[in-house]
């Protein structure tokens, strides 16, 4: 497996020498300063990789794009979509001959991921990242006023929830808000309620088959472009996988990823496996979701949850939790053999830790919410030693 680090561009606060000293050699990355629904041209795109690549003692090179966002308008469907599906085309073709053929996308209306803590206690003063279930549809309830949520949720839950948000006050529901908006898509910018509120409306009425509908109109729009530059796209799994704010989730289950492949089985239509999305919902099989889809998979997020029976859920460790990490691996060692035997030149899968808790100096150094440096340097540090100890045990 190619061990890879999520790398947010010049403005992130890890250095490459420091990705460099993780010991992964892929860097996944992405243009995050271009506007959704803009080709990235081959000048920037030569750019980054110059800066990735350029210092030939580091030893990394981009493996990953992460991601080429789709358009809002995409996801909903709207309008005359030719020019954002030809600007997609053009982009691929642009990373292609830029020898990039990785692409991981999603298709999550308005938010990437949702979490409403950021700063869980876990042993020894780390924190770590959560989904408190009650406090969302508490939110959902009394901040955003849908009067629908009791739809979504069971009734003892938005009780619950709608008690929490009542007792806190106006500065403890902007920071809640806050740590809900980091999933916005560009991770930069924030809504304030009014404006969450209006991307919220532009998805009235929709279902999960019109979302559904407008992926199948993207992946017959791209992936014929995508299979003659010998390229991956690889979709994202909801985060959580479950609805939110009303929201139609397509990729949360085996059935949705199963749906997916029936809509194209163009073998430029793949999947990022993310055992931490697919985990959180308690009834996913993870193992068995990796066995089926394992031929399919293009690239693999590795992390760990600890779910509760109300939907809540915790980050854990990379060991822990409730995934079986050791199964998952097996699984896809096994894959990667199969490819090998079968003569792929590109049979390596590429991985990054995803995710991590704020361990020692994490907790004094601004970082991505999920994506800070020593947690994850343990997390890779761990998937490591697995990986070596299964692939040993796999040797005659």
């Amino acid at each position: 497996m190619i061990e890879s680090w999520r790398w947010f561009g010049p403005l992130d606060e890890i250095s490459l020498g420091e990705v460099a000293q993780s010991g992964a050699t892929g860097v996944v990355t992405a243009l995050h300063d271009v506007a959704y629904g803009e080709v990235w041209s081959i000048e920037a795109i030569e750019a980054r990789r110059r800066l990735i690549e350029g210092p030939a003692a580091l030893g990394l090179r981009w493996n990953v794009v992460e991601s080429l966002p789709v358009h809002d308008d995409i996801k909903h469907g709207s309008g005359d979509l030719s020019g954002l599906y030809g600007n997609y085309r053009q982009s691929l073709a642009n990373l292609a001959a830029c020898g990039i053929k990785t692409v991981c996308y999603n298709f999550m209306p308005v938010l990437d991921w949702v979490r409403t803590d950021h700063d869980l206690p876990v042993r020894g003063g780390g924190r770590a990242l959560g989904f408190n279930e009650p406090l969302m549809a508490g939110f959902e309830a009394r901040m955003l006023g849908r009067d629908d949520a009791g739809n979504d949720y069971a009734p003892e839950v938005v009780e619950t929830g709608t008690a929490l948000i009542d007792a806190m006050d106006e500065e403890a529901r902007a920071a809640l808000l806050g740590r809900i908006m980091a999933g916005l898509p560009g991770a930069y910018d924030r809504y304030d309620l009014g404006q969450l509120r209006n991307a919220l409306a532009r998805y009235e009425g929709m279902s999960g088959a019109d979302l559904r509908a407008n992926l199948a109109r993207f992946l017959d729009a791209v992936l014929p472009a995508a299979e003659d530059l010998g390229m991956t796209l690889c979709i994202h799994p909801d985060d959580p996988p479950r609805p939110v704010f009303g929201l139609p989730r397509i990729v949360s289950t085996e059935d949705d990823i199963a749906w997916v492949f029936a809509a194209s089985d163009s073998p430029s239509n793949g999947l990022t496996f993310c055992s931490g999305s697919l985990g959180a919902r308690a009834a996913n099989g993870l193992t068995r979701i990796a066995e089926r889809f394992s031929s399919r998979t293009g690239f693999l997020h590795l992390r760990n949850v600890t779910t509760e029976p109300d939907g809540s859920f915790t980050e854990a460790a990379h060991l822990s939790g409730d995934a079986d990490m050791i199964g998952l691996l097996r699984v896809f060692l096994a894959e990667e053999a199969r490819r090998r035997a079968a003569g792929s030149r590109d049979w390596e899968l590429p991985f990054r830790p995803d995710h991590g808790h704020e361990l020692g100096p994490d907790l004094r150094r601004p970082a991505h919410p999920g994506y800070p440096f020593v947690g994850r340097l343990r997390g890779l540090a761990e998937l490591r030693g697995a990986i070596a100890a299964l692939s040993a045990r796999a040797d005659p």
